[in-house]
């Protein structure tokens, strides 16, 4: 299942959701996919929608690339409704590991570190197409036009920015996933222990309450301190009729 959207003028991101409903349409109309595997994108993906979607959710997927920040709040609301985080060392997947710990979360990738090391050496991301045929096949398979009705040019964009730069640095951290998606699954066929998991994620994800990011900001941030605010009879009554 994705979620998302593109500003009208990103024209990659644009390209990044043909693709994804491409591949759906492929999937979705296969006879022996029936029943086993189902491509969903959700258009428009907003935190009204998402509401739909963080309590029936199992994974969520968290991959952005180590140092880039780009695992935000997200990933919190998924914990803290018992799914489990496949992810980086980025963000905010940090702290949930550090919270649910490390055994109930499926981490994989480079570290910031190796990042930024891995580009001052030079990174050639043709190294990782031509020394693992899997990924090669993937995007050959892309290519091929068998997602586009034959039409090999429309999704070239995307591979060449693969295969040339490749600023996010995905065909590096491809293998590395695929392999943590291997102990994903080993994980979901135990019953008793996937649903343990599930409980200590939503348990011990009390750190990402606003309450607690407030206070911080607060005492960290604004240097203020609270303000004790009484409340007559008439707001009280009104406060607990909202809440009910």
């Amino acid at each position: 299942m994705f979620g998302g959207k593109a500003a009208p003028g990103y024209y990659m991101a644009k390209l990044i959701i043909k693709l994804i409903n491409s591949v759906g349409h492929v999937v979705n109309r296969d006879p022996d996919m029936h029943d086993r595997l189902k491509v969903v994108f959700i258009p428009d993906y907003n935190v009204t929608n998402s509401q739909f979607v963080y309590p029936a959710a199992d994974l969520s997927e968290q991959i952005s690339t180590a140092g880039f920040e780009a695992s935000g709040t997200g990933n919190m609301k998924f914990s803290m409704n018992g799914a489990l985080t496949i992810g980086t060392l980025d963000g905010a997947n940090i702290e949930i590991r550090q919270e649910a710990g490390a055994e109930n979360f499926f981490l994989f990738g480079l570290t910031a570190d190796q990042v930024l090391e891995l580009k001052a050496k030079g990174y050639r991301p043709l190294d990782y197409y031509e020394s693992n045929p899997e990924l090669k096949a993937v995007l050959d398979w892309i290519n091929s036009g068998h997602f586009s009705d034959g039409d090999c040019d429309l999704f070239k964009p995307l591979t060449d920015k693969l295969l040339q730069q490749d600023p996010f640095m995905l065909l590096a951290d491809y293998q590395a996933y695929i392999d943590c998606q291997s102990r994903v699954s080993d994980a979901y066929r135990d019953y008793e222990q996937w649903t343990r998991m599930s409980i200590l994620n939503s348990a011990r994800m009390g750190k990402f309450s606003s309450d607690r990011s407030i206070r911080d900001y607060s005492q960290q941030i604004w240097h203020t301190s609270s303000v004790q605010v009484e409340l007559s009879e008439y707001d009280q009554a009104d406060a607990m009729l909202k809440i009910e």
